[in-house]
């Protein structure tokens, strides 16, 4: 108290109002949850009149937002008064409006301190002013905490046990199946199932994600649309290589159910064959290392897929004419040559067997050329180095995404007494972490498996030795895998005359060790 002019004064004590609430659910209505907290904390302030208690005008209300971290406006504004001096009392109307996790409460505390706020729970009737009521405070929220623990423990073990049982624990749908939310249980949705199948059978065709996508892209295909319980619309984008290897690799169309590295047989029905789906697994992990489709040869041409033309930048396919019906003439030619007329490319055609013998004797050259010897060397080991340098850029942004969703996921257990939708959405930060974590786990695999192949001069020159007198004894077609085992891409420019080779480290590495493709 002061005494001003002979009579007793009680210092003003200014009151903020903090009231939240995790889900949106009824924040509509003319008077919701918020507007009840606040008008129990206003009259616990008016209680307090005498003690020189008055409220701020200023509101701050989290409506929709998870009490598990403090990434919140409402609570980002309070903090600011709070060290700009604007606040001397915190009023809410359950300690866990305010924070649910007990480190981020500690921290709060701190501030409050610091800036001399006093903190007051309406219903639990206590006041950090005072030691007992800290005393309290902080045994009340180590109860809160280890209760909320064992709530996020029994909700996980339930969706675990939901997945023993092959049942559907929730999560986004996916193509193919609809929810039914009577059981909850995924039900076969006929005409998004023939387009799942189609997707399995494009990817065996053609033998590449790229070239799926690109042919999903022209059918118009996009991924599964569904509209959640809160009315919001998901989905429906674009296929990219990531969704569809996702989908490809999905054990849901098998009529299974995963958790974690655990595989059950599920409820639902299965919508792809599996000797289907084990093709496609198996091709999916031997593109993981080889990069893409296996070269189809008819005609032995030992740069299909490989040549392309500098000045246009597309592929020159393989073609050839017949005279006498003996005789067969063979050219690689420019796609846009092939599209456009002859006059749109410098390049326009080439004789197979002129192109293809130059590239032979090029790769022959290596091992008798010392400076060609290096520059071949250093310009391996570069592509290795800069896919290392990807995929550790990779590796960082699945980190961060990991640790995001992480995140999310504590916040989702920490709500699960209070949000009715919590567990399904649990269910599907789950499987979007082991997503996670089977591709961080992949590129971690890649890398390793980069740096086995940076290739050392020794192992430059035992290739080449390798190379030289096995060729002869090759069939056209196991002549055409060695080629593409040891080159990734040639170049040619008609309008400069020149060819420029670019070498495949981990094929160099294959042959030094002994390996020729199947």
């Amino acid at each position: 108290m002061n005494r001003r002019n002979g009579a007793v004064t009680t210092p003003e004590v200014r009151c903020a109002i903090y009231t939240r609430k995790s889900t949106n659910e009824g924040l509509d209505q003319a008077f919701n949850s918020l507007d009840a907290q606040r008008e129990s904390a206003e009259a616990y302030i008016a209680s307090q009149k005498a003690e020189g208690w008055v409220c701020l005008p200023e509101r701050y209300d989290d409506g929709g937002y998870t009490g598990g971290n403090m990434e919140r406006p409402a609570m980002t504004r309070l903090m600011t008064d709070i060290e700009s001096g604007k606040v001397d009392c915190i009023v809410v109307y359950k300690v866990d409006r305010l924070s649910r996790s007990l480190m981020d409460f500690a921290r709060m505390m701190e501030t409050f301190e610091k800036h001399s706020v006093s903190f007051v729970s309406v219903t639990q009737q206590f006041n950090t002013t005072h030691s007992m009521g800290r005393l309290t405070l902080n045994i009340l929220l180590s109860f809160a905490q280890f209760e909320r623990e064992l709530i996020s423990e029994r909700t996980r073990d339930k969706i675990a046990a939901a997945r023993r049982k092959g049942k559907w624990a929730g999560g986004r749908p996916i193509l193919g199946y609809d929810v039914d939310r009577s059981g909850p249980r995924l039900v076969v949705n006929e005409e998004e199932a023939k387009r799942v199948r189609a997707i399995f059978d494009l990817y065996l065709d053609k033998q590449s994600l790229l070239k799926t996508v690109t042919q999903l892209d022209r059918r118009g295909w996009h991924t599964k649309r569904w509209t959640s319980q809160k009315g919001l619309v998901h989905g429906g984008v674009p296929f990219n290589k990531a969704r569809v290897r996702d989908l490809l690799a999905n054990v849901a169309y098998l009529g299974k159910v995963r958790h974690h590295e655990n595989v059950y047989e599920g409820e639902h029905d299965s919508i792809v064959e599996v000797e289907v789906f084990d093709r496609v697994q198996q091709m999916l992990r031997v593109n993981g290392r080889t990069g893409g489709a296996h070269v189809r040869n008819k005609h032995g041409a030992l740069l299909k897929g490989l040549l392309y033309c500098g000045p246009c930048g597309l592929a020159m396919g393989h073609t050839y004419t017949k005279k006498n019906k003996s005789l067969l003439y063979r050219y690689y030619v420019c796609g846009r040559a092939q599209k456009r007329g002859w006059h749109s490319c410098p390049s326009r055609s080439l004789p197979a067997p002129e192109i293809e013998r130059f590239v032979v004797e090029r790769i022959r050259s290596i091992g008798q050329d010392s400076s060609l010897l290096a520059e071949t060397l250093e310009q391996a080991r570069e592509q290795e180095e800069v896919q290392i340098r990807e995929l550790e850029q990779e590796c960082r942004a699945a980190e961060r995404e990991l640790n995001r969703l992480n995140r999310e996921i504590r916040s989702a257990a920490l709500d699960a007494d209070t949000d009715p939708h919590a567990a399904a959405r649990l269910a599907d930060l789950q499987d979007r972490l082991r997503d996670e974590e089977m591709r961080h786990a992949e590129n971690h695999r890649q890398i390793e498996a980069a740096k086995n192949r940076l290739i050392t001069r020794e192992d430059l020159e035992a290739a080449m030795t390798a190379f030289d007198p096995a060729w002869d004894a090759l069939s056209p077609r196991e002549q055409a895998r060695i080629v593409h085992l040891l080159i990734r891409r040639v170049e040619y420019d008609g309008e400069k005359g020149t060819v420029s080779i670019t070498f495949r480290p981990d094929g160099i590495k294959t042959l030094t060790n002994g390996g020729v493709p199947a």
